[in-house]
């Protein structure tokens, strides 16, 4: 019988991990269990979980993989879990959708394009961004230009050079981006 290479987190690439995606492992806990300190220590308790069990993994792709899944699997165990029920009501055909393949894979794309996307608005100037960012939340031409103080004509322009520059980056994110605005 064939060995199988594995691989184990060192305390340096655990580190790593911890600090790329924690956050966003929270946000993807909190879609769940809609309750941001509990999203923390589910999240907690994964890492945990990880690092005392020395978790092999085939290869570097997959603890990601694995982290989003432990995490989606501990929520879900939470929202089924006796304290819960009897504190909070959470309906049973709520629960049926969340459990989907669906759900827990759109969830995943969100946040990753989200992380992308804002990755991509860090690289425009800083005026430039903001505007974008408003933009983004809804905010129209004539609210950004009072909010920032500047004319509404800047906006427009801004925006214009905006797009420029981030069609290129987000060009190879474009079936993801257009997944979410679906």
């Amino acid at each position: 019988m064939r060995k199988v290479d594995t691989y184990q987190l060192s305390v340096s690439a655990y580190r790593n991990i911890f600090h790329k995606l924690y956050k966003s492992l929270c946000l993807f806990a909190n879609k769940y269990v809609e309750n941001l300190e509990v999203s923390k220590d589910i999240v907690q308790d994964v890492f945990i979980k990880v690092w005392e069990n020395k978790i092999e993994f085939k290869n570097k792709n997959n603890v990601k993989s694995f982290l989003y899944t432990s995490v989606k699997n501990k929520s879900l165990d939470y929202l089924k879990s006796k304290h819960y029920k009897s504190t909070d009501h959470f309906s049973s055909i709520k629960m049926e959708q969340i459990e989907t393949e669906s759900f827990f894979m759109r969830e995943v794309v969100v946040l990753e394009t989200s992380f992308i996307i804002e990755k991509a608005i860090n690289t425009l100037p800083k005026k430039c961004a903001q505007i974008i960012r408003l933009s983004s939340k809804n905010f129209t031409n004539a609210e950004i230009a009072k909010k920032m103080d500047i004319s509404i004509n800047t906006v427009k322009a801004q925006k214009k050079i905006a797009y420029k520059r981030l069609k290129p980056i987000l060009k190879e994110y474009f079936v993801f981006i257009a997944f979410i605005f679906n």
